[in-house]
């Protein structure tokens, strides 16, 4: 078996992910593509995703792509966790990954509507009531062209509805039907979120019916087609890697994932005593890129695309993961993980090191951070879906 060091693996992740110098892409669109999606959970981090992969890219470039050209689109797709990513990629992730994750959501929130006595408080009448208030809710996000939650529970009583969420418990909650569908039809593929409410940092958004954002749709690909073509484009993008990552990233069972993955002509290879798995047809090894550094944001898709993460991340985690396993802003330097970094109060980048990385590496990271800190124009950066890290909390106490 071939052995493939993680040296090599660092090469091919800082030019696969177009991390090094002279592989930036030319777009959003091109760096959504490389890493086949984008987190999108928390919003800012797709602007700063997008940053970090191209050479001239700002705010306005990234928000045109999303609201304006649309050559990007939000979905709800791995893990329950909300994408950005190509509409010709999104199909395939619709159909591998999302509609899975639909049918449970689905599943939840007649769940729900039962437990608040909607529908008569029975599942057959829970169904019943939810498919009049679907219709009712895409009736109005079709008339009204884009609506928020609120609007839309403002125009059926049915949609104002409120179902109790995390009932009994001390993180007990009340939301009304509305937003609780709205989240399904986006699982579904029927709606999906626009221009968010205030600025590019803002998790309040708009919603509109997904013919209005894509006129033909997304491509109805069959299922086990779809996650054989997810598993090349993961293995293209993060290979060679462990079977386990990629069942990890997708949220799969192990047989499904197995069965994704017999659709490919791929090879096993060693990594250091690992069995880890190559395309066929991307055997030969990549070439060292120059050296380069990088401050990616928190759930970027470079440190969330792996689950065995020590060849690059060493022993760091537990200064830059939360407790739900998500990673917080990182800084890199040729393929690894040596430090983090946070936004002070006056929006300004302020970075910490984990280790001693040398002199070249210490420039080569300030750049970075200059950069940055000239792309937010003072916008502070804050965990919005997540909690902070302890890295997090070090450099918000101090300032640097």
């Amino acid at each position: 078996m071939r052995a493939v060091t993680a040296e090599q693996r660092r090469a091919r992740l800082g030019r696969r992910h177009l991390l090094a110098p002279g592989e930036r892409a030319e777009d959003p669109a091109g760096a959504a593509r490389a890493m086949v999606a984008l987190h999108g959970t928390d919003p800012s981090s797709v602007h700063l995703s997008c940053w970090a992969r191209t050479a001239d890219c700002g705010v306005a470039e990234v928000e045109r792509a999303l609201h304006d050209d649309r050559t990007l689109i939000r979905l709800t797709a791995m893990r329950r966790t909300v994408f950005v990513t190509t509409p010709d990629r999104a199909a395939v992730l619709q159909a591998a990954c999302s509609r899975e994750v639909a049918a449970k959501e689905r599943r939840k929130l007649i769940t729900l509507l039962a437990d608040s006595g909607l529908g008569g408080g029975t599942e057959p009448g829970a169904r019943r009531w939810l498919a009049g208030a679907e219709e009712a809710a895409l009736a109005a996000l079709r008339q009204r062209g884009e609506a928020t939650a609120a609007e839309l529970a403002a125009d059926d009583p049915r949609l104002a509805e409120r179902v109790v969420l995390a009932r009994g418990s001390r993180n007990e909650a009340r939301a009304s039907v509305a937003a609780r569908l709205l989240l399904l039809l986006a699982a579904e593929g029927r709606a999906v979120r626009g221009r968010p409410r205030g600025s590019w940092t803002s998790h309040r958004y708009r919603w509109s019916p997904l013919e209005r954002w894509c006129p033909q749709g997304l491509a109805d690909l069959p299922a086990a087609d779809a996650e054989t073509e997810l598993a090349g484009l993961w293995l293209r993008a993060f290979g060679p890697a462990p079977a386990e990552d990629l069942q990890w990233w997708t949220g799969w069972t192990l047989t499904r994932t197995r069965k994704a993955l017999a659709g490919l002509d791929r090879v096993e290879v060693d990594l250091d005593g690992t069995t880890g798995l190559l395309l066929a047809d991307d055997q030969d090894d990549v070439p060292e890129p120059e050296p380069w550094a990088a401050l990616l944001p928190a759930l970027d898709p470079t440190p969330m695309g792996w689950q065995r993460r020590e060849w690059f991340l060493g022993p760091h985690g537990p200064r830059l993961f939360d407790r739900a396993g998500n990673i917080g802003p990182s800084v890199w330097w040729n393929g690894r993980v040596v430090g983090g970094w946070a936004t002070d109060a006056d929006g300004r980048v302020v970075h910490r090191f984990l280790e001693d990385v040398g002199a070249d590496a210490r420039a080569a990271v300030a750049t970075e951070a200059d950069r940055l800190t000239a792309l937010l124009g003072g916008t502070r950066i804050t965990p919005r879906t997540r909690g902070r890290t302890w890295l997090e909390e070090e450099l918000a106490a101090t300032g640097g």
